[in-house]
């Protein structure tokens, strides 16, 4: 694959997987009146599709991207899609502390990917 391709790619699926695994994580908190075993296997069915996107993403963005750097896109997607879900799913907000760490999270992302 073209490089820029690649990484599109790899960013694309990992934020697709990032959301399916948003869901299957929390999504099952709206419905605290259901039976546990029953959000596991649910929760279990929407992971699923999760793996079947970020493992493509892994395999395709590897060489292209390190793993540290692979692991690091997947973790600032994981906070971005995480804030999303809870604002507009969940209802509830962002405070400053949260935004503030968020910042601080980037902060290592520049380190990582810098070329020291």
């Amino acid at each position: 694959m073209l490089p820029h391709f690649t990484s599109f790619v790899t960013i694309g699926l990992l934020t697709l997987s990032n959301i399916f695994m948003t869901f299957a994580w929390y999504g099952h908190l709206k419905f605290k009146d259901k039976p546990l075993f029953i959000v596991i296997l649910i929760s279990w069915g929407i992971a699923f599709f999760e793996y079947c996107l970020q493992v493509p993403a892994n395999r395709y963005g590897h060489g292209y991207f390190s793993a540290v750097e692979l692991k690091t896109i997947q973790e600032v997607l994981t906070l971005l899609v995480f804030m999303v879900f809870s604002v507009f799913y969940l209802g509830e907000s962002l405070k400053w502390n949260h935004l503030l760490g968020f910042g601080l999270i980037c902060l290592a992302v520049y380190v990582i990917f810098k070329d020291w």
